[in-house]
């Protein structure tokens, strides 16, 4: 550190990222380095510019992209629309929890298939062909629930 600045190299190891990260960022106009000396070239950051790196790395761990980050970092968000980019990001990551959920249930469904299933255990003795169908009933789950929401309906 030189004088309460840092080079490039310094945060980048202290933050965990590349080099190249960071002049990508910097190229993107997100972060800008408060000093470039003519002669080496070695980018200097102050202590402002690492609390906005910082920023940056958090909000691109919630999946933000550098184009939104750019957008939330330069200033020019007011509080409102800050709000609805944030819900409009948190509603995302709901609907992909959701979406894992429901994968993890059908792969739930598939290993009480693989274990139900008396065929399965021979499975290294079949043919390809045998092999092929025998799968395809354990893992298409669709077609399970499909059967089972028309069988419950049928019943009523």
């Amino acid at each position: 550190m030189k004088n309460g600045l840092m080079l490039i190299g310094e945060i980048a190891d202290f933050f965990g990222v590349s080099r190249k990260a960071i002049r990508i960022y910097e190229k993107k106009g997100i972060i800008k380095p408060v000093k470039v000396d003519a002669a080496s070239g070695y980018r200097y950051y102050s202590a402002e510019q690492v609390q906005q790196l910082n920023a940056l790395l958090e909000l691109k761990a919630l999946g933000f992209s550098l184009d939104e980050i750019k957008g939330i970092l330069d200033g020019k968000t007011a509080k409102q629309s800050l709000l609805e980019i944030l819900e409009k990001k948190r509603q995302a990551w709901q609907e992909t929890m959701n979406c894992a959920g429901y994968k993890a249930e059908c792969l739930g469904e598939v290993i009480k298939n693989v274990q139900d299933s008396r065929a399965a255990q021979k499975i290294t003795e079949m043919t390809e062909e045998e092999r092929a169908w025998l799968l395809a009933k354990l893992v298409c789950t669709e077609d399970v629930r499909a059967q089972k929401i028309l069988s419950e309906a049928l019943w009523l």
